[in-house]
């Protein structure tokens, strides 16, 4: 389609002002849901390198939890057209502390995973185009992307890192953990990111952690929009150097003073900035 001038006010005077109409492909988000999900109880799980330290550890303190990474899989729904549920599969990264004997002992880090499994059902409308581009042939004809291209929407999640509730040391397993059967569970491509093999059945020692999580999931979908276009975007801010040939202390004299970093804000002025309906 292309691109169509058209302006109701008469000609374009001002930066501000609209000036045509043009045809863009972007994502238009059909349905979207946000959810805060307290997962407790995740087993972390440890490679044959960590569990070892895990198996002689009094105590733990977990740092952070981090996600590496979230597959997801969009299938119809049977007999509710349009509608697509949407299966997730969150990793997450956890970094702990574990002490041999007492929490004033020196601490050893370890690094483990632990997986949570999610399913949402969005509307994400109906079509049945397949979109095709030049790049996609470029990666189908050298061998790198070989999957048949699917009418189905795109999903999206966007999440924050999750809060650290809970953690704990068992010498047993929870009775309604399947430790002989999430072996599948966990992709090969997470050996990457630790060193070695991750234990997934019996182990001297298990560690189980409670999160907090936030997420937004929506179902999107690829189509032409008509949008008002009113100029082009010209950067207006000047790139402060920062090369070795300027003045330090002029570069620092640009940086405003951290007032919040001495002044800390106090519980009323946060309590205006939040709404009492969350």
């Amino acid at each position: 389609m292309a691109d169509q001038n058209y302006n109701p006010y008469g000609a374009a005077t001002g930066a501000n002002c609209f000036k045509e109409a043009v045809c863009i492909n972007a994502g238009r988000i059909y349905d979207s849901c946000s959810d805060k999900d307290c997962l407790e109880d995740l087993r972390v799980y440890f490679t044959d390198v960590t569990q070892p330290v895990i198996d002689n550890a009094q105590s733990i303190k977990v740092r952070k939890v981090e996600i590496l990474n979230v597959v997801m899989d969009v299938e119809c729904v049977p007999f509710n057209k349009g509608f697509y549920s949407v299966d997730m599969t969150f990793y997450f990264l956890i970094t702990m502390d574990t002490y041999a004997t007492q929490i004033c002992g020196t601490p050893v880090t370890v690094q483990g995973l632990s997986a949570f499994n999610k399913k949402v059902i969005l509307y994400g409308s109906e079509g049945s185009v397949k979109d095709f581009s030049s790049v996609d042939a470029c990666k189908f004809l050298n061998g790198e992307d070989c999957a048949i291209p699917s009418n189905c929407p795109t999903a999206r999640v966007q999440v924050v890192d999750p809060i650290v509730l809970a953690s704990k040391v068992c010498e047993c397993p929870k009775p309604d953990c399947d430790c002989c059967g999430t072996a599948t569970a966990i992709p090969e491509t997470m050996n990457c990111v630790f060193n070695g093999t991750f234990v997934t059945g019996e182990a001297g020692r298990y560690v189980y952690v409670s999160i907090g999580m936030f997420s937004i999931v929506q179902l999107e979908r690829e189509v032409q929009m008509m949008i008002p276009v009113y100029d082009y975007s010209i950067p207006d801010k000047e790139c402060t150097a920062s090369d070795t040939a300027c003045d330090p202390c002029e570069l620092f004299r640009k940086i405003k003073f951290p007032v919040n970093e001495f002044f800390p804000p106090r519980l009323a002025e946060l309590d205006c900035d939040e709404d009492p309906n969350i």
